[in-house]
């Protein structure tokens, strides 16, 4: 069963075509990596996803449901998507755990006293228990992102975005972040990530797409090990070198 579904997807802003006719289906419980150079589509793929962005053609389904018609909730969309940016996001006013709560209370009307039990079962599960009642400001940056992702994922989503969740740490706080994203994976969430971690998208993702220009010049497990384009491969030398 496929969770999202992207057919013919164009997206412009000006002048500028970002999304030049974007074809992806991505299945239950698959991991999917997106890489490729800055400005070739990758986080603006993912907010045409998460309906941030309002596609110029094509449509966009969630399961059976055909999110890009313009007469979509969109708050209602948006409920069955968890997102974690490259910045973290957290509201600075409330605590680890008031983050963490607040859109299963406020969005999916869950009781304060199951929020609370599910916000803490996260926290412990993330090794913050003992952060609870801090605010996100006392916390290092992979202790924010790791908040972001309990959060993203405190409503049980049926699809996770993750865009380039890392670039915004030191290296040694990239490690913390990668691991929970492993866990993830192992418990079957359907992921789409943009990455510039290749060792991790080799290690976690079932797919990659290799996205150039605004297209996808290139798909499949094999992407990484043995690309086929001279596009990928020339991206990839730089890595490799």
């Amino acid at each position: 069963m496929s969770v999202v579904r992207l057919e013919g997807v164009y997206k412009s802003f000006g002048d500028s075509a970002v999304l030049r006719g974007i074809d992806l289906t991505v299945e239950e419980h698959e991991v999917v990596a997106l890489i490729g150079a800055s400005g070739s589509g990758k986080s603006t793929l993912l907010r045409t996803i998460n309906l941030l962005e309002r596609i110029d053609d094509g449509q966009i389904w969630l399961h059976d449901d055909d999110i890009s018609d313009p007469r979509v909730k969109v708050d209602a969309v948006r409920a069955r998507i968890g997102v974690v940016f490259q910045q973290f996001n957290l509201f600075p006013h409330l605590t680890v755990l008031q983050n963490i709560t607040l859109a299963a209370r406020a969005v999916h009307g869950t009781s304060k006293p199951d929020a609370t039990a599910r916000g803490r079962a996260l926290l412990d599960r993330i090794g913050l228990a003992d952060f609870a009642g801090t605010y996100p400001d006392r916390l290092s940056g992979g202790q924010q992102q790791r908040v972001a992702i309990a959060r993203a994922i405190a409503t049980n989503p049926e699809l996770l975005l993750l865009d380039e969740i890392t670039s915004a740490l030191d290296p040694e706080l990239v490690g913390e972040v990668l691991d929970l994203v492993r866990e993830l994976k192992a418990e079957g969430t359907t992921i789409v990530m943009a990455t510039h971690e290749m060792s991790f998208a080799r290690d976690v993702a079932d797919r990659v797409v290799f996205l150039d220009a605004g297209v996808i010049a290139e798909s499949g497990p094999h992407v990484l090990s043995a690309p086929q384009t001279a596009r990928a491969q020339a991206f990839l030398a730089r890595f490799n070198a």
